[in-house]
């Protein structure tokens, strides 16, 4: 890099500059003003109002240019492609507060001083969106009134929990065919599976899924035969009349954890030992293999696979076998304890939503002569969960 840079010049505020382009701003690009800017060996030295300081790199700067030639002025996507070192330094300037630099080549860059501010390495990094937190005893999922989600800040709640918990209930809805689509339809389009957009589930002839009989289902994910299952659940009942069919959910992050104090090296055949999953009927044959307990680096859980139902013929070397079935069996059992269980009777009107991928849901058998029963179901995608918290946080 050019020795000049090797020397710190303070940059005075210019205020009879032509503005600078800096793109489109938005809203939630906050904060302090520019006081000073310097070149330095390492690239541009700032500090803010409020004694905030940080050094970005030339090349930094150059690639993160927002003006219209540099990103598109509709989409704000990137244009611009880094990829020549900056050889000879800018021209540094402030105007209003803001970073404006002049390229040895002509070019012109601005940045607004609120979204450097947010950018700063030394930045803290939170987040709208809260970190997974497994169950401790005694939980019960947050109840949000159906009213009350249709407000930002009853909405915000619901989401903070779903993305906390993995479990959440909206209470009080209105008895109306498709209202689960429709609440889903306020965070993002509904997740597409060979079930539909949208699922009836009730005790009906010639069924292709145990969902729609009578008989109790154990604890499960949903389609673990998908290289993507689907991430959050909602079904929203619209008549539970019947004797029985008491909802199940435990939750995966406190299971691995119990069986990780149990018995390490259970989790380890569980997580580290790839089986097949399949569901076939008379159009679809979808299969996957994959662990019933994926981990990431530091050991938290990513998701779950376990589905009994759709387990398929498991092939593995035979020396493998015993050891496989034994810590499946030990899995199961900390799943279907009373300690790790919750179990409530959902009710008209009523939705729950869960992490298809972390909580596993289940319910009694139930007698369909005894009653009605009905629930509609949908999938979202996590994504658009975490999307539509932090667009609220904006501004909630």
């Amino acid at each position: 890099m050019n020795s000049a840079l090797q020397t710190k010049a303070t940059i005075p505020t210019t205020n009879n500059a032509q503005a600078p382009d800096m793109g489109e701003l938005t809203p939630y690009q906050t904060g302090p003003a520019l006081t000073q800017a310097m070149l330095t060996q390492h690239g541009v030295a700032l500090e803010w109002q409020d004694g905030e300081q940080t050094t970005l790199p030339l090349l930094w700067l150059r690639d993160h240019c927002a003006c219209h030639a540099c990103r598109h002025p509709q989409t704000r996507e990137r244009l611009y492609l880094p990829l020549e070192a900056i050889s000879e330094p800018p021209t540094v300037a402030l105007l209003d507060g803001h970073l404006h630099l002049n390229w040895q080549d002509g070019h012109v860059s601005a940045f607004h001083s609120g979204w450097l501010y947010q950018r700063r390495p030394e930045a803290s990094l939170t987040s709208a969106v809260p970190n997974a937190k497994p169950w401790v005893d005694n939980f019960a999922p947050e109840r949000i009134n159906h009213s009350d989600f249709l407000t930002p800040q009853g909405e915000k709640a619901w989401l903070t929990a779903m993305l906390r918990d993995g479990l959440a209930l909206i209470t009080d809805g209105p008895l109306v065919e498709e209202e689960v689509s429709r609440l889903a339809e306020r965070i993002g389009p509904l997740r597409a599976t060979n079930f539909g957009a949208r699922f009836d589930v009730r005790s009906k002839p010639n069924p292709n899924n145990a969902a729609y009989t009578a008989v109790g289902l154990p604890l499960h994910i949903d389609l673990p035969n998908w290289c993507q299952p689907p991430d959050i659940q909602l079904l929203y009942c619209l008549q539970n009349e019947a004797s029985g069919g008491e909802s199940l959910f435990a939750d995966g992050a406190r299971v691995v954890e119990a069986l990780r104090q149990q018995d390490p090296a259970a989790l380890a055949i569980l997580s580290e030992t790839p089986i097949d999953f399949r569901f076939q009927d008379e159009t679809h044959d979808i299969s996957m293999r994959a662990p019933v307990i994926t981990l990431d680096s530091a050991g938290n859980l990513v998701e779950m696979r376990l589905n009994n139902w759709i387990r398929d013929a498991l092939h593995l070397p035979v020396e493998q076998m015993d050891a496989w079935y034994s810590a499946y069996a030990l899995l199961w059992k900390l799943f279907h304890s009373e300690a790790h269980q919750l179990e409530f009777s959902l009710r008209p009107g009523q939705m729950i939503a869960f992490d298809n991928r972390r909580v596993l849901h289940g319910r009694r058998e139930f007698d369909p002569n005894s009653g009605a029963r009905h629930l509609q179901g949908t999938y979202l995608d996590r994504d658009m969960l975490a999307s539509r918290l932090r667009v609220l946080a904006r501004n909630v």
